[in-house]
């Protein structure tokens, strides 16, 4: 059998001060090709580009990356603040239409970071603009300072639902994850499960309550030495056997036992 194609949504970058491309880490490709062992496919994040319903048959699953803007507050029903930072309602728009779609369908889908917070949105939630400014709350940013393996490194535990498909997927109710992150969930929306939360409450791993298949995302970065870590290994694993079971049309495979 053929590896399965997994749709890596991108980012929009802006090279030499005008030049626009569409990119995504090497960790990301990595994670997919060596972990997942998919052949990974790059999506411009852009819906003027992308027609959705042959992207969605031509991929086995997707990855929905991490980004540094920040989902638009426009789409939960708020103001756009300054503390709500950057923008792309391009990609806004294209993910929400993947996300959906693909969750209805059964087809497996990873949410990480900014992919989080775009599944909880996509179903209805909302999202605090600053964690970091709320009672009680650690600042979950990236490091501002430090080596790459510095800012990537772990930082705080993540308590599991005991039962629930994390759970299941990890082996353990107790993880160590990263942190790189300044927005969080406000509002789960109405089929959103939190099945993780950091020790000062913020979500950190969610599943899509009903859905025919993988739909889990996390708040954290599990794509840093996804071949290592005892957390993330085994998450892309869980993910890419969904997406071989899309692959080979056995779509009652795609769903965690414990959803």
């Amino acid at each position: 059998m053929t590896r399965p194609i997994i749709g890596l949504i991108g980012n929009e970058q802006i090279v030499g001060g005008d030049y626009h491309v569409q990119g995504t880490g090497i960790i990301n490709i990595r994670a997919v090709a060596e972990v997942v062992e998919g052949l990974p496919l790059m999506v411009p994040a852009d819906p003027r580009f992308v027609d959705v319903p042959s992207l969605l048959n031509a991929c086995d699953g997707f990855v929905l990356t991490g980004g540094r803007p920040n989902v638009h507050p426009k789409y939960y029903g708020e103001e756009a603040t300054e503390a709500h930072g950057t923008f792309d309602q391009c990609r806004d728009l294209l993910v929400f239409d993947i996300v959906r779609a693909a969750v209805r369908r059964g087809q497996p889908v990873l949410g990480i970071c900014r992919g989080f917070q775009e599944m909880n949105v996509a179903f209805g939630g909302s999202l605090y603009p600053e964690i970091r400014d709320l009672p009680g709350r650690m600042n979950h940013r990236m490091p501002p300072e430090g080596t790459i393996e510095e800012k990537f490194a772990l930082r705080h535990d993540v308590t599991l639902i005991p039962g629930g498909v994390f759970a299941e997927i990890l082996g353990q109710t107790r993880i160590r994850v990263n942190s790189l992150h300044g927005q969080g969930i406000k509002k789960p929306g109405p089929r959103v499960v939190i099945e993780g939360t950091a020790s000062d409450s913020t979500p950190e791993a969610l599943r899509i309550k009903d859905a025919p298949g993988f739909a889990l995302a996390v708040q954290w970065h599990p794509e840093w030495n996804a071949d290592r870590d005892p957390v993330s290994r085994p998450l892309f694993q869980a993910f890419g056997a969904a997406a071989r079971a899309w692959q080979a049309g056995d779509r009652t495979a795609t769903r965690p036992k414990s959803a």
